[in-house]
């Protein structure tokens, strides 16, 4: 596809995938409108609903994740190239073309009815957020929500989408039962760069209410401002910190900018569409958090970064959490081949 700006799209292209060696074009991806992609979505065959976690940097060993790809078109996302696996571009297909897991709440069912099923957190979005706007019509996250509850199974949620108050009547329940908490993802306070970073999650304010209305009946709720995009967002961490906490949220964390694969080319791209003045001063500031360099899958310091400019926003980040009462997010604690297109949704 010809490199453009698309209307609510975060990627500007379809780089090829690299376990491809041909390039797959469809037809229907070119816009019908100036500007416009549609999204499709496929049902995912999976006869397995949980991911094991073997990363010491995430805190969590299962996650849940019933979508595959993600409408909220974030162009930062660390997950687009997982569409790779799938034959699909890790460009405006992973925001495009999504997979949706039908029978997520049957398999997880399936599960916690096994006898040698010990309950055990589950992260629910620990890849694509189980919220995207998608989730209004399949409510496949909802109908997870109702079997963790009727079987007593902890959790924790993150999203950046205020859809999720829809289901405050079971996150009520499951937070009275201390079996849950959730975070909200607040990246910059600032409308219009949310709107061309991640274009079709909930603008910041919305977030922000989310906090609120959830903390309101009880939830335990807290803010991951993430990523940290140094020379574009750093600066907005104490602003955003004193916000969540205003709103209710009792927790915090922060991640820095991952850049894994086609994620990199696809920022890259981005920086020099929206920021050309920025370009230059925002990937020395992200070299300087990863001593000299632009990427770093290490665990241990891919989340956080390291060398000198790292440490000192982590205990910047400390400082305001102190400020505004909140506590690190690691120390918060909970006890306890491409398939048939669904035909019964199809959106613009």
């Amino acid at each position: 596809m010809t490199k453009g700006r698309w209307r609510g799209r975060g990627a500007l292209s379809n780089p090829s995938n690299r376990f491809e060696s041909l390039k797959l074009e469809w037809e229907e991806e070119y816009p019908t409108e100036k500007g416009v992609i549609k999204t499709f979505f496929y049902e995912d065959p999976t006869s397995e609903i949980l991911s094991y976690n073997k990363s010491p940097d995430l805190g969590f060993e299962l996650s849940l994740n019933p979508y595959r790809g993600c409408e909220h078109g974030c162009i930062y996302c660390y997950a687009r190239p997982t569409h790779e696996y799938l034959g699909f571009s890790a460009g405006l297909d992973f925001e495009s073309r999504i997979l949706v897991k039908t029978k997520a709440a049957l398999l997880l069912e399936k599960i916690f009815c096994l006898p040698r099923w010990k309950p055990k957190l589950i992260m629910m979005s620990g890849v694509t957020d189980c919220y995207q706007p998608c989730e209004s019509h399949f409510k496949l996250t909802r109908r997870c929500l109702e079997i963790f509850l009727k079987y007593r199974n902890p959790l924790a949620v993150i999203t950046k989408n205020r859809l999720i108050c829809r289901d405050m009547d079971l996150l009520k329940q499951l937070a009275e039962l201390d079996l849950l908490s959730v975070s909200i993802s607040v990246t910059t306070l600032d409308p219009l760069l949310a709107s061309v970073l991640e274009p079709r999650a909930s603008k910041p304010a919305l977030r922000l209410e989310a906090i609120r209305l959830l903390s309101s009946v009880g939830v335990p709720v807290g803010v991951m401002v993430a990523p940290i995009i140094p020379g574009l967002n750093d600066f907005e961490m104490p602003s955003i910190l004193k916000a969540a906490s205003e709103a209710g949220a009792t927790f915090a964390g922060y991640s820095l900018l991952r850049l894994p694969w086609a994620v990199k080319d696809l920022f890259l791209e981005w920086l020099s569409t929206h920021f050309p003045a920025k370009k230059e001063k925002i990937l020395s500031r992200i070299k300087d958090y990863r001593e000299g360099k632009i990427s770093d899958s290490s665990f241990g310091t891919r989340l956080s970064g390291s060398g000198k400019q790292a440490d000192e926003f982590s205990r910047w980040f400390r400082c305001f959490l102190h400020k505004y009462g909140l506590v690190e997010k690691k120390k918060q604690k909970i006890n306890g081949s491409i398939p048939q297109q669904l035909e019964l949704f199809e959106k613009e």
